[in-house]
C-alpha cells in the first residue's frame, strides 16, 4: 500500500462524505509526517453508519474479503488481489464522541474521543488519524516485533511520551 494509494483512498472517502481515521502503520507515519517503512495494508477506523457505502465503493473497484483468522463484523479486511488491503475497524460514536468498537460484552476495547483527535500528513495531504498516545497504547498486549518497537519508539520520541514498560523490558536490554 503506497502513499499515493492512501491519499487517493482518503480523498475518495472525503468525496463520499465518509470520515475515516488512519490507524496502524500508516497512522503512525501520518503522525510522524513521513513514511518510515513499506506497508502491506491500510488500517482505518470508520463509523458503522458509513460501512455499507465504503464497502460498496471498494467492491466496485475489485476489493473482496481478505481471509484472516481474526475476522469479525467490526474488524475485517478487504483486498483487491493486487496487493492492496484495507483493514477496517468499525465503531459507533456515542454522545461523548467515543468510538465503541464491537459489542461491549466482548471487551474488545474502544477508541476514546481523545484517540480520534489525531492529525497527520501523508504525502502532503492532511489526514485524520488516531492520536499518538492511543497508537502507543494500542501497540501492546501481544507478541511485539521490531516493527512495533520502531513505531512506538518513534512516536514516544516525537511526541515526548513515555516508552511503555513492556518495550523497555523486551527491547532495551540488548
Amino acid at each position: 500500500m503506497t502513499a499515493s494509494d492512501v491519499t487517493a483512498f482518503y480523498r475518495a472517502m472525503q468525496g463520499l462524505g465518509i470520515e475515516i481515521w488512519l490507524d496502524g502503520g500508516w497512522g503512525v507515519d501520518a503522525l510522524l509526517g513521513r513514511q518510515t517503512r513499506p506497508h502491506s495494508d491500510l488500517d482505518i477506523v470508520v463509523q458503522q453508519k458509513d460501512l455499507e457505502t465504503l464497502v460498496a465503493w471498494l467492491e466496485a473497484r475489485g476489493y473482496g474479503e481478505a481471509p484472516r483468522a481474526d475476522t469479525r463484523p467490526w474488524n475485517f479486511a478487504l483486498g483487491d488481489g493486487e496487493g492492496r488491503e484495507i483493514d477496517l475497524h468499525v465503531i459507533v460514536l456515542d454522545a461523548a464522541g467515543n468510538g465503541l468498537y464491537g459489542p461491549p460484552e466482548r471487551g474488545e476495547g474502544n477508541y476514546p474521543a481523545e484517540a480520534l483527535r489525531g492529525r497527520g500528513v501523508v504525502d502532503g495531504l492532511a489526514v485524520r488519524c488516531t492520536s499518538p498516545a492511543f497508537q502507543v497504547q494500542s501497540h501492546s498486549g501481544y507478541e511485539l516485533d521490531e516493527t512495533d518497537y520502531a513505531d512506538v519508539k518513534a512516536l514516544t520520541e516525537a511526541f515526548e511520551l513515555e516508552l511503555p514498560e513492556e518495550y523497555r523490558r523486551q527491547f532495551e536490554t540488548r
